[in-house]
């Protein structure tokens, strides 16, 4: 079956989908993102993607497109044209159309909405999660508000293309004080070897990823002790679990970082328990 998009009010195959050439996500990188994991054609973390939605158009200035249930209905829409199952939907909104110049756009200029959704397997995944994967590291060279959830990602790219490179699944961002931030595509975490589960804290201008959230509600809820606090690369490598999250990745081991192996080089009980735990709650609670 041929893909379907959603673009502007209209639905198109897939390959004949377009945007204006001076659309401001084109020529700028001006605009935002959200990605939701579908699970028996519902989405998962609904309510932290919207919400997230939201504030990263209010910290740009960019108008709400629509509201929430006319948006919603847009994206159960593409799921469904699509026949998604599992897997994802994309959503896309930039400051819109204009004639190619750095200040904003007149008033009133409409954002672009972009949705496209596409089945995975969640097989792949379980696959990935039973032997782990590589990381390797990579200088954080993004700019100064990775908070905001942009379609700026160029750094991203060059990062995760590094890791593909040199065989690895993830690129991990270190700061110029060796400390990890995120993933390019991800948030990173560890059971360091004093057997305490870290992950950064937000306010280090990372992104608040909404698996994230999720997993520490988890954890609060099974009593885990979480320490929200920046690790090192060393510090990592010394690990006895590292496992990082997102929308699509869910809750994945990581077994090696830049060839050193993490623990006995296989997916660790804490890691394991947490993806499981986490694909259970966003399978029920998907709308």
């Amino acid at each position: 079956m041929s893909r379907v998009a959603y673009v502007n009010g209209t639905y198109s195959p897939h390959g004949e989908a377009v945007v204006h050439i001076e659309d401001r996500g084109f020529q700028f990188a001006d605009g935002v993102y959200e990605v939701w994991s579908v699970f028996d054609g519902r989405m998962a973390d609904f309510d932290g993607h919207m919400t997230r939605l939201h504030r990263s158009l209010n910290e740009l200035r960019i108008d709400i497109p629509m509201s929430v249930a006319a948006l919603t209905q847009v994206l159960r829409e593409t799921i469904r044209r699509n026949r998604v199952v599992n897997g994802i939907v994309y959503l896309q909104v930039t400051r819109g159309t204009a004639r190619r110049d750095h200040p904003f756009p007149a008033p009133g200029t409409p954002p672009s909405v972009i949705v496209t959704a596409k089945s995975i397997p969640l097989s792949r995944g379980d696959a990935q999660a039973k032997k782990g994967v590589a990381i390797l590291t990579q200088p954080d060279i993004r700019w100064g508000r990775c908070d905001i959830k942009t379609v700026g990602l160029l750094p991203n790219v060059l990062a995760k293309q590094a890791a593909r490179e040199a065989g690895a699944y993830e690129a991990w961002m270190v700061d110029e004080m060796g400390l990890v931030t995120e993933g390019s595509s991800t948030n990173a975490w560890i059971v360091d070897e004093h057997g305490k589960l870290r992950t950064r804290d937000t306010q280090a201008n990372i992104l608040k990823g909404i698996t994230r959230t999720a997993i520490m509600d988890l954890i609060a809820e099974h009593g885990v002790e979480l320490d929200e606090r920046p690790f090192s690369v060393e510090e990592a490598k010394r690990a006895r679990e590292a496992f990082f999250t997102a929308a699509g990745a869910f809750v994945t081991p990581a077994v090696s970082i830049d060839g050193t192996r993490i623990g006995d080089g296989k997916p660790g009980p804490i890691t394991t328990r947490l993806r499981q735990l986490y694909l259970e709650r966003a399978r029920r609670d998907a709308i």
